[in-house]
């Protein structure tokens, strides 16, 4: 039985940022700030501020193609569903259901059954949380460009092409 009680917005934040964003973009980035030799502690705050934004955007990212994305693309069927991931889709869904597709969540989800997969796929379709997520991924951008615009303590253009490689990726 999934305790669906534990996919929250705020669990899911935290382990993306831990997961994903500190040692996929952060801990690179700041090691080769150290290598460079940058001192300043505002150019490190303002790193991991960008870095922390870009890594969950890349996992929301992550998460929307492991149940959206081509297998042929991205070079895997996606699982996140039957392995019982407390992934983006699902905890959006939770946010977003009736009492009633509630109980479908409940019933399917984590699940390792084709069927199950499917009822889920279908709930998400009837949420339209591809359209929750291309918004998010809109927003997300335009907020990371205006952060990565406005700071004045890094190089210009330092993270705007992570941005610029993960932004609509497809893998």
């Amino acid at each position: 039985v999934v305790d669906l009680s534990k996919y929250t917005m705020e669990a899911y934040m935290r382990i993306v940022t831990y997961k994903t964003a500190f040692y996929t973009f952060y801990l690179p980035a700041a090691c080769a700030m150290r290598l460079c030799g940058v001192k300043d502690e505002a150019a490190y705050e303002k790193a991991n501020e960008i870095c922390i934004k870009l890594g969950q955007f890349f996992q929301i990212q992550d998460d929307y193609l492991d149940c959206y994305g081509d297998p042929e693309v991205i070079g895997k069927i996606g699982t996140d569903i039957q392995d019982n991931k407390c992934g983006w889709l699902v905890v959006q869904a939770l946010l977003k259901c009736t009492d009633e597709q509630r109980k479908i969540i409940e019933e399917n989800y984590g699940r390792a059954d084709a069927e199950c997969e499917k009822k889920i796929k279908a709930l998400y379709v009837d949420l339209d949380l591809e359209a929750t997520y291309k918004k998010y991924e809109e927003e997300s951008y335009a907020d990371l460009r205006s952060i990565m615009e406005s700071q004045k303590v890094l190089p210009e253009g330092l993270f705007g092409a992570m941005l610029a490689k993960i932004y609509k990726r497809q893998k």
